[in-house]
């Protein structure tokens, strides 16, 4: 049974290791920032700020991950 246990914290913890999380947090931010300043589509600037909160908000709850 704490074998089980010691199991799932084992993948949990790999699941949600800050690293990888934090570097999709900043991709997604800078995404919509890229979005913001195209000149090109009104749609791609119209979701550029759900886009930038999104990356924002992700990075706020991942940095409460563990390493």
């Amino acid at each position: 049974m704490i074998d089980q246990a010691e199991q799932t914290a084992s993948t949990r913890s790999k699941w949600l290791r800050r690293g990888p999380w934090e570097n999709a947090a900043m991709a997604l931010i800078a995404l919509g920032v890229i979005m913001l300043m195209q000149p090109i589509s009104i749609g791609l600037y119209g979701y550029s700020f759900v886009t930038i909160l999104a990356g924002t908000l992700g990075f706020v709850v991942v940095s409460h991950f563990p390493e």
